[in-house]
């Protein structure tokens, strides 16, 4: 058997200070105890079998401790959960070089053949399918793939990373001549350095408050708030979002903090506090929500290469707000764009026997070249097969596609449905915390989240208007939870037409559409007089003198002063300029608490819409 080059020994890595450790703690070794172990298995030419909870940092302190420990050999991971039987191994036909024949030739995988010393990383091994759980048990075991001796290659180090729970694999390792030829650790937490990476990523802000109060929790509340979770929390907070956005949607719900009861019943729900807590200790705010929430996630994915999951109801815009938003960001680039249910491995890659005896992977071509791009996975839970779903997970989690990193890869955003919608059950996948937890920033969108409104009134006109003043003033919040933007769209367009209405909302078979009323609609698309924005600015005169009777009778207004303030809150920006003067001289007779009602959760646009208004008001 080829014995390897030794690897250089492990280089010592200088402390950089930070806000959090201006010094090194006391009892700093510089090497957490996983990287110890990964040094000593390397040293020792053992294979590392790795057990701990997911998000405590394992895959990364591999990633972090190779590149800095030694710069001289390449960490190379397989996604074991990702893999399909033919990523590691096969043959194929390839043309003999003295012969000129073509011969059946066992080919190996590409990343095992780097030209320089390597570590050899199986993530998620125990969720490797049966068909190949043999050939990683071979390279556990003896180092060795089919007829390849991996030290010949490089190969300085094996090691096996995975959480045992059950809840995330259904797997056992059970054979006694599998286990007696590996080392094993069991670790948590506090046995990577995750401590030391999120002060040194947040090196501005002093974290102490942070560690102690995570240590405070009882073991149930640490392990729903993993290190990784923690971090995403943090990175939603250096943004102003809601710190909640950095807690996982598992099966369509945002995870709970909250300890189990000893009958195995969660006990009260600490969320709230516990993200307050956070982001007291940080000087933050929290707040409940931000205006225009889905561009502006979309927009810090692309500064921060960020992975981000929208959740909301269907037909209300999701999609095209997020592609836009990322056609925006890209300077006019096209996003690239996959809807789940039909796409399958091969439009993502496909393996190809190279010239130099190698399995290559042939990536889609969307996915090559250094230009800047972000994906949108579409559907992103109703996935054609596993097989594609299993190589998605592997760019969400590695940003790499079969264990070659995607060039200019600058943000990913994941839009899906809930599992229930007005009272149905959608068909979509379930997922696990490990899955969930994949996600820098994980949103429920409600409707009122996506401007479309503003894009229906550009396209469509004063028809628009008309249909939108009738969702927001005549039906109520079931109603236009069953009328959507999509469904507002088609009412419009079949209106244009002369068509009935009905056959534009949800048909819910047996001849039932959606229990929506639209004899109002029906009426004010007939010119039924009605009290809108256009109506108060053409009669703007009239109203004024209302609302200054309303005013003298009581401070609080009266109904007029209702009447207006409705209008003016649910109209859109473009209907506001479009009749800036009206709206400026009814609103200066407005109770005070009315007007200020228009600044909370107002967009930038909109607040400097309102801030110039109040100061053209006469004093």
């Amino acid at each position: 058997m080829t014995t390897p080059t030794a690897p250089t020994p492990p280089r010592t890595v200088s402390w950089q200070p930070n806000a959090t450790y201006p010094r090194p703690p006391q009892g700093w070794t510089g090497a957490s105890r996983l990287e110890s172990f990964v040094d000593a298995m390397i040293d020792m030419g053992q294979t590392g079998q790795v057990f701990g909870e997911h998000g405590i940092g394992k895959t990364a302190t591999f990633f972090s401790h190779i590149a800095e420990a030694y710069p001289d050999t390449e960490l190379v991971l397989v996604p074991a959960a990702n893999l399909t039987p033919d990523d590691l191994l096969a043959n194929a036909p390839v043309r003999d070089e003295e012969t000129g024949r073509l011969v059946l030739r066992q080919l190996v995988m590409s990343q095992l053949k780097p030209g320089k010393p390597f570590v050899l990383l199986i993530d998620d091994s125990l969720q490797a399918g049966e068909s190949i759980q043999s050939q990683l048990m071979q390279i556990a075991c003896n180092w060795t793939l089919g007829g390849y001796d991996l030290r010949a290659l490089g190969c300085v180090g094996v090691f096996l990373t995975d959480n045992e729970s059950l809840a995330e694999t259904a797997a056992r390792r059970s054979d006694l001549a599998v286990l007696d030829r590996m080392v094993t650790i069991r670790i948590t937490a506090n046995d990577t350095a995750w401590r030391f990476k999120l002060a040194a990523k947040y090196r501005n802000w002093d974290l102490g408050g942070v560690f102690t109060l995570w240590a405070s929790l009882s073991p149930a509340l640490r392990e729903l708030l993993s290190p990784r979770t923690l971090d995403h929390i943090l990175a939603n907070a250096r943004e102003g979002f809601p710190l909640r956005w950095g807690l996982p949607l598992v099966n369509g719900e945002r995870l709970r903090l909250a300890e189990p009861r000893p009958d195995g019943r969660p006990g009260p729900n600490r969320t709230q506090e516990i993200l307050d807590r956070i982001a007291n200790e940080l000087d933050v705010p929290n707040p409940a929500r931000i205006a225009d929430p889905v561009r502006q996630v979309v927009r810090a994915a692309l500064r921060n290469r960020w992975t981000v999951l929208l959740q909301g109801p269907p037909g209300c815009g999701k999609t095209e707000l997020v592609r836009q938003t990322v056609r925006e960001g890209l300077g006019g680039r096209e996003p690239l764009y996959f809807s789940m249910p039909v796409t399958n491995v091969e439009d993502l890659c496909a393996p190809i026997p190279t010239r130099d005896g190698s399995l290559d992977n042939l990536l889609a071509a969307a996915f090559t070249g250094p230009e800047p791009k972000a994906v949108v996975w579409d559907e992103y839970n109703r996935p054609k097969d596993k097989a594609a779903f299993a190589k998605l997970m592997e760019i969400t989690q590695e940003w790499s596609l079969a264990g070659r990193p995607i060039e200019g890869l600058k943000a990913q955003v994941a839009v899906q449905n809930p599992p229930y919608h007005l009272g149905r059950k959608l068909l979509v996948a379930r997922n696990n915390i490990a899955q969930a937890t994949r996600f820098t920033a994980s949103l429920t969108v409600e409707p009122g989240d996506i401007p479309a409104n503003e894009w229906l009134i550009d396209t469509y006109g004063p028809v628009a208007e008309t249909v939108l003043d009738w969702w927001k003033h005549d039906i109520d919040e079931d109603g236009r939870a069953w009328i959507t933007k999509r469904t507002i769209e088609r009412l419009i367009k079949l209106h244009q037409r002369g068509l009935p209405l009905e056959m534009g909302t949800v048909y819910l078979g047996d001849g039932e559409y959606a229990p929506v009323q639209l004899t109002s609609l029906i009426d004010r698309l007939n010119n039924r007089p009605v009290t809108g924005l256009r109506e108060l600015a053409r009669d703007v005169d009239s109203w004024e003198r209302r609302l200054r009777r309303a005013a003298e009778s009581s401070s609080e207004g009266g109904d007029d002063s209702d009447v207006v303030h409705q209008v003016i809150a649910n109209a859109e920006l473009s209907q506001l300029r479009k009749h800036r003067k009206a709206v400026t001289r009814l609103v200066a007779l407005l109770p005070p608490k009315l007007r200020s009602t228009y600044m909370v959760g107002a967009s930038d646009q909109q607040q400097r819409f309102w801030i110039e208004v109040f100061g053209a008001m006469p004093r």
